[in-house]
């Protein structure tokens, strides 16, 4: 899956590179390729081990710039690249905490009741906290896998992203980063939910597909959002339970903003309703995402 995101990127960063560059959006401009990688270049990106199964995804020009110590990996008045031990220390702690989580939910809320007839006998109010534990649950396997990535991510110097404007400076590993776990799960609204959740594959898809959907001088409209989200659902796999989880959730993302214009339209001397709609817009991400995904969750089961 990784793969396929490399070699498309790969190929349209380098067209861009033909391109004039006046003609480019900034992400491609900062991507772009002048010239054709060698064959060693291409499959060291391709094929590089730390990323490969589960991502991150990255750029071919970082990737080329690292491995030549180009760029923010080159020497520079704050000092030579970081030491990635401490950023990798933290991202194994939090793999095995992510994965102690995992196994101590999972036990007590299988995949196996969403098919068992007496699942079905149960109210409304049973039904969907049970949905929501068991999203809850089988997200921590994936963090628990995206934190192992990033951790190979960051020990291997790739993860690097430059330095924070504080002083003294701190290096920054975002590149690596794939998962906000805190962000996602206490997320206010919906449109949150890719800038927290599998962060390099959400912005792949905002560079690679939204973005050049959207004609210049013209606003992104609902269209370049569902065409987005089911590029995702056909990427994941061609299964019903994958597709109806991405493109219903380009219906929660534009509900989402719905509910977020209509608490900008209330007065500011209104505070307690303002919070009303922030608590209803945090239920309803709740709400809508843990419906979705029990598709995503049963259909590799099925």
């Amino acid at each position: 899956m990784v793969l396929t995101l490399k070699v498309i990127s790969c190929a349209m960063n380098y067209n861009d590179g033909l391109l004039k560059e006046e003609d480019l959006r900034e992400a491609q401009k900062k991507n772009r390729l002048i010239k054709l990688p060698s064959l060693i270049e291409y499959f060291g990106y391709c094929l590089c081990c730390g990323s490969h199964f589960a991502g991150p995804v990255y750029e071919m020009k970082n990737y080329l710039d690292w491995t030549e110590g180009k760029g923010i990996w080159a020497h520079s008045d704050k000092g030579p690249s970081p030491s990635p031990y401490v950023a990798t220390l933290r991202a194994h702690v939090q793999a095995v905490f992510c994965m102690a989580m995992f196994l101590y939910l999972s036990p007590s809320r299988p995949l196996s009741w969403f098919t068992d007839p007496a699942y079905q006998e149960w109210g409304f109010w049973r039904k969907l906290s049970y949905q929501y534990m068991s999203g809850f649950t089988m997200r921590w396997k994936y963090y628990f896998i995206w934190s192992i990535s990033e951790a190979a991510m960051v020990i291997s110097g790739l993860g690097f992203s430059g330095w924070t404007e504080s002083s003294p400076p701190k290096p920054k590993w975002d590149r690596a980063k794939v998962v906000d776990i805190l962000g996602f799960e206490l997320a206010k609204s919906s449109v949150l939910l890719p800038l927290v959740l599998n962060i390099q594959v959400s912005t792949w898809l905002r560079h690679y597909v939204y973005e050049r959907l959207v004609k210049k001088g013209k606003k992104p409209r609902f269209f370049q959002l569902l065409a987005t989200q089911t590029v995702s659902a056909v990427w994941h796999g061609l299964y019903p339970g994958y597709i109806i989880l991405f493109v219903q959730s380009a219906l929660m993302i534009a509900g989402s903003r719905v509910i977020y214009q209509w608490e900008k339209a209330i007065p500011t001397n209104m505070a307690l309703v303002k919070k009303a709609f922030a608590v209803m817009n945090f239920a309803y991400t709740v709400l809508v995402l843990n419906y979705s995904c029990v598709g995503f969750m049963v259909t590799p089961s099925l």
